[in-house]
């Protein structure tokens, strides 16, 4: 679903559109400043193959944690080394 604004999706419906291997780096780890807050947030780069699809709507499920894709994948291709990068985070406690 999408608006003038944003795109949403209906996530009490949601289905799988593409799974397969995938090159998952750790980006950072950030802790809350406030030590009132008890949730951090783990930001994780992603690399899959060019035909995966997905977008920034989108989110992945990684070991049985749901991240959120974050901004617009990109699409690189160089020859045999073409993939598609997108960074991909979570809260969590």
């Amino acid at each position: 679903m999408a608006d003038a604004y944003t795109r949403r999706r209906n996530w009490g419906q949601a289905v799988t559109v593409w799974t397969g291997r995938a090159s998952v780096q750790p980006y950072r780890s950030t802790n809350p400043a406030e030590p009132e807050r008890e949730t951090t947030t783990e930001t994780l780069t992603v690399f899959l193959p060019v035909g995966a699809v997905v977008d920034s709507a989108d989110r992945i499920v990684l070991q049985g944690q749901v991240y959120d894709v974050q901004g617009e994948p990109a699409v690189w291709q160089a020859g045999a080394l073409s993939h598609i990068r997108l960074t991909a985070w979570r809260a969590r406690r």
